[in-house]
């Protein structure tokens, strides 16, 4: 991990509340579909589209058989999990007035690749993927230590990526077959 030698810069407190009342006051607005779209460049490399940003690699490294030229989905699962928790902290610190200083999050999943994408061990009893996050939460402040446990705990239990880690979503999967293939 590299050390922050910046300030770090809060978010707007103005523009926090606002959002939060317009979603307490009508929380239906709160409810949004997230698109992405991956497509495939070469073996394990694909191009993920969110969004008008640019494209983002994801790859596997040598070891299962990728280029190594990116994270694989599961590091940037758990990068997302880390930037969720990271903005709820600051969030969190916002909203009851504390200024924090440094915001890092480690993440350490363990996780069991053995049916090598359905092509391995498929033993049915098996659960796949990652099945235990240690989360590692360093921050500094202008706040005592229950604050900041305060401050953790509620971004632990109102993260959207914790929750889906913890609870799972449903799957609704459907194909679309392109032309000339399927014949």
């Amino acid at each position: 991990m590299s050390e922050t030698t910046a300030q770090l810069v809060g978010v707007d407190a103005q523009g926090l509340e606002e959002l939060s009342l317009k979603n307490r006051e009508n929380p239906s607005q709160g409810h949004k579909v997230i698109r992405t779209r991956t497509v495939a460049e070469s073996g394990f490399r694909n191009l993920n589209h969110v969004r008008g940003h640019q494209p983002f690699l994801i790859s596997e490294p040598h070891k299962l058989l990728g280029d190594d030229e990116a994270p694989n989905p599961t590091e940037f699962a758990l990068g997302a999990l880390g930037s969720c928790i990271s903005v709820g902290l600051m969030a969190n610190a916002t909203h009851r007035g504390v200024r924090l200083t440094k915001i890092e999050v480690d993440l350490e999943g363990e996780i069991d690749i053995s049916a090598t994408w359905g092509t391995g061990d498929l033993d049915p009893e098996k659960v796949l993927g990652v099945s235990h996050v240690r989360v590692n939460v360093i921050l500094d402040g202008d706040a005592d230590r229950a604050t900041l446990e305060e401050i953790t705990d509620n971004a632990i239990k109102w993260s959207p990526v914790v929750n889906t880690f913890t609870r799972p979503a449903t799957f609704e999967t459907r194909l679309s077959v392109g032309d000339g293939a399927g014949g």
